[in-house]
């Protein structure tokens, strides 16, 4: 049975396309809508999915005998701004609220990558490929990542206020867990009428929700 506000046609079908989901991506549909309104909701909820959902990212790094982000370290092919800029792209989940501490070693020429990053209770690195740094021979490399639980863009300037530790270099934050969000609209029936629109959303992720 349809559901009827004043004469105003609402969903009664919404669906999730199991063939074509992935743990990064997702395409659900929502139908009838009157007309004209499947474009305005797809463009509110594309807009709530970017700005309100919650998610984990890094922000601030410490890295070992480094006082500022524009130093260099004998032995590692990056500079100390490549090793942040590459870390900022860690995807990480939490399952508490707050922030974790992670570290990371290593001491042998060769690349140095996420999955490297020692294991912590209550945390899951995604992305474990990530590169990091390359050392060009043996040689120390130790640093602190600090993840954090947020919503929207943060700005570096915004966690440096934040920071009281020395040697910790705060980095822009998108806390946002979703990468990608299109929605396109279609026509549909309601008994004999086809003057209904079908929304169709599609959801890409970092993969850190589902």
């Amino acid at each position: 049975m349809r559901v009827r506000w004043k004469d105003f046609e609402l969903p009664t079908r919404v669906s999730c396309d199991e063939k074509t989901a992935t743990p990064t991506y997702a395409m659900f549909s929502a139908e009838p809508f009157e007309r004209g309104f499947a474009n305005t909701i797809g463009n509110s909820l594309r807009r709530v999915l970017y700005s309100s959902i919650e998610g984990t990212a890094v922000t601030g790094v410490k890295v070992k005998g480094v006082a500022h982000e524009f130093s260099t370290i004998e032995g590692i092919v990056e500079d100390v701004t490549d090793i942040v800029l590459n870390l900022k792209q860690l995807v990480v989940k939490i399952a508490e609220p707050g922030q974790k501490v992670l570290r990371i070693e290593a001491t042998k020429k060769g690349v140095v990558k996420a999955g490297m990053i020692t294991p912590e209770a209550g945390v899951e690195i995604i992305n474990t490929d990530l590169h990091i740094c390359t050392l060009a021979e043996d040689t120390d490399f130790a640093a602190e990542i600090t993840v954090s639980k947020g919503r929207r863009y943060v700005t570096s300037e915004e966690h440096s206020k934040e920071v009281a530790e020395i040697g910790v270099i705060p980095v822009d934050s998108s806390f946002s867990p979703i990468k990608r969000v299109r929605h396109k609209v279609e026509n549909t029936r309601v008994g004999k009428l086809t003057n209904y629109e079908r929304l169709i959303l599609e959801i890409w992720t970092n993969g850190t929700i589902s």
